[in-house]
């Protein structure tokens, strides 16, 4: 994650982007303002290819040196009937000369392509908003499956806003009639007409998107080059039309990041990036199986890409053979993964309890989504947290981890793989579509940065009987960490029974004995309970009386509206756990020091339930699931209000 400092204009993270110094107007060109930050949001149907135009946009702006947050936002439907609300699919982009935590609350730009992009996004827009409109899409038909009676450009409802009305799709068509691509073909680029307007408002970089396209199409030339073409007219169109007067500047975030390479990088990204290297740090080979759901697919997409690093995937029939498959390569020495979202959890319930009872790493990947069953499969949602703690039969006590931001993805990989490997455990991590599909810089780490993974397998025998025989005890443990020795199947004198029925300790034997079932439930808990955690961290600079305590993606939006508080005069404390199961041991004593604790959370208030039974804290939960993340403003009026008590 970007490092964090402040400055006045991060504590407004989220507001309204500001002028910044004087404007400027060289000699022979437009009137250009600097603008400490900027939040756009491109909006079409979900064939107008909104998310590539966000990512290369994106993709510009990282390669600047700004700061910078995303939030996609697509349809749940494959294709659903072009021109409709349900159809509207979205890319919002924050970006700025300073560290930013969110994609931001409000766009300062719209880019509607289309009537339902319009009217799906306007509630979003604040007066004085620019909104760029392609009018060739808002004819009387497109109108009506909206719902509008009239035109919106037409009847005075925008108003107030800053209106851009042009013909998108019939600038691209003529920037293209030399190619010789029917009209279907050419309008198929109007988003890279939007893409090159918007790069000359606000001066982004060029040269990675045209060698990008090249790349796409390097099959297909001739579409490269209309598409570049089309690239190069929305510039141009920018440079030339005088329904622009002015072109932004966002300088580079100079101050906002420690010395290092970065990257863009999303959070599925990021989580590939630190299984293959926790992987390599292992010195293990790494198995996926996993069955492709959404919003977790990525995962496997990219590890699949990777063989030259020893990574085998395998794409299951379902999900219960997508974790059987990883467990198995658990058993024979691999560092195994699983990847799902919620609904298949509940379908690896089953094999997570049996990865409990053999006790063997295992790494499942939840990406959480809206619920229940099918739920909301492109929305975000943080729901599945008591679920990761009890949705198993019996006492199958399970880890947990969340990483708090995309690239906070990369290291939350690697702490879920160390506690698997050293307590021979599988563990769940908690990610969730928002930062799936959000994207951040990443500082790439040097190796050295990285931890020390190597296992140590189980060599030969480590009991002697009585009788003075040395033999293998599957189920005798390391005095530290509780964990059992990990032995590869075939090893000779290593032998040993294996399975879901309960072991008798040390031996492994099948054991139907209260007494030694009491004591290997007991055992399995107090190894989960020892994971050694750190401590939680506390930002608390002026002794507030009220924390706000969080968990996962929420992190962000939590920290942006406390940085608006102090910013006003407020006093709160701010802390954010990364470790859920086990608690990190100081956290009680931390709930203690306050007069009041507020848990903001997309779910019900999950966390807050477990905190609340294990400390007996009266903690106030703050609540959404509207399959978006909170926004700095929202959370800030409601922290303001829990301060005033």
């Amino acid at each position: 994650m970007t490092s964090q400092v402040s400055s006045p204009a991060e504590q407004a993270d989220g507001a309204d982007s500001t002028l910044v110094g004087e404007q400027r107007k060289p000699a022979g060109v437009k009137d250009v303002h600097r603008l400490d930050r900027v939040i756009i949001r491109f909006a079409g149907d979900s064939g107008d290819g909104m998310q590539l135009t966000g990512d290369r946009f994106t993709s510009e702006t990282a390669s600047f040196g700004n700061d910078l947050s995303t939030l996609p936002n697509f349809p749940a439907e494959i294709r659903a009937p072009a021109g409709t609300l349900p159809g509207v699919s979205s890319f919002q982009l924050h970006f700025a000369d300073h560290d930013i935590l969110t994609p931001g609350d409000a766009p300062n730009v719209l880019v509607a392509m289309n009537p339902a992009a319009l009217k799906a996004n306007i509630a979003d827009v604040p007066r004085g908003a620019e909104i760029i409109v392609n009018t060739d899409e808002f004819t009387k038909r497109a109108l009506q499956k909206v719902g509008y009676a009239a035109s919106p450009l037409d009847d005075g409802s925008m108003d107030g806003y800053s209106m851009h009305p042009v013909p998108l799709t019939t600038l691209t068509v003529e920037a293209l009639k030399d190619f010789g691509l029917t009209r279907k073909e050419a309008e198929r680029s109007k988003n890279m007409f939007a893409l090159g307007l918007l790069s000359w408002m606000y001066h982004r970089p060029t040269e990675g998107t045209e060698k990008f396209l090249k790349s796409k199409f390097a099959k297909k030339p001739e579409i490269a080059a209309a598409n570049i073409a089309a690239f190069r007219a929305g510039w141009n169109f920018g440079e030339t039309t005088e329904d622009f007067a002015v072109s932004y500047e966002v300088a580079p975030a100079a101050t906002a990041f420690p010395t290092g390479t970065y990257r863009n990088i999303s959070g599925n990204l990021a989580l590939s990036y630190g299984l293959v290297a926790a992987s390599q740090q292992a010195d293990l080979p790494l198995f996926l199986g996993s069955y492709p759901i959404t919003p977790a697919s990525d995962i496997l997409h990219e590890l699949s890409r990777h063989k030259n690093f020893g990574v085998r995937t395998f794409q299951a029939e379902d999900e219960i053979a997508g974790i059987g498959a990883a467990l198995g390569a658990a058993f024979g020495g691999s560092l195994a993964v699983t990847t799902t979202s919620g609904p298949g959890v509940a379908l690896k319930s089953e094999t997570i309890g049996l990865a409990v009872s053999m006790e063997l790493p295992l790494l499942v990947l939840d990406i959480q989504r809206g619920g229940p069953s099918t739920g909301l499969p492109t929305k975000t949602e943080q729901a599945d947290l008591l679920q990761a703690m009890f949705g198993r039969n019996g006492e199958a006590p399970v880890p947990i981890v969340a990483p708090c931001t995309p690239a906070d993805c990369f290291d939350a990989a690697i702490e879920a793989a160390r506690i698997a490997l050293t307590y021979r455990t599988p563990v769940m991590l908690l990610s969730d579509g928002y930062l799936a599909n959000g994207s951040e810089p990443w500082r790439i780490p040097d190796i050295d940065e990285l931890p020390d993974l190597t296992v140590q397998f189980a060599q030969g025998p480590n009991h002697t009987l009585d009788d003075g025989t040395e033999v293998f005890w599957p189920y005798k443990r390391d005095p530290q960490t509780l964990a059992r020795p990990w032995a590869i199947p075939g090893t000779p004198g290593l032998e040993h029974r294996i399975g879901g029925i309960e072991k008798q300790d040390g031996t492994g034997n099948i054991s139907y004995d209260p007494a030694n079932h009491d004591f290997m439930v007991r055992t399995r808990q107090a190894k989960i309970d020892g994971i050694d955690v750190p401590d939680l961290e506390v930002d608390d600079p002026h002794g507030a009386g009220t924390l706000v305590l969080g968990w996962g993606s929420t992190f962000g939006p939590i920290t942006a509206a406390v940085r608006r508080l102090r910013g006003a005069g407020e006093s709160i404390a701010q802390a954010h756990l990364r470790h859920l199961n086990p608690f990190p041991r100081n956290l009680g004593a931390v709930l203690k020091r306050y007069d009041r604790v507020v848990i903001p959370e997309m779910n019900l208030g999950q966390l807050a339930t477990l905190v609340r039974a294990k400390y007996l804290v009266d903690a106030h939960s703050y609540n959404q699931v509207n399959g978006m993340p909170f926004k700095a403003e929202q959370l800030a009026t409601a922290l303001k209000e829990a301060i005033d008590g």
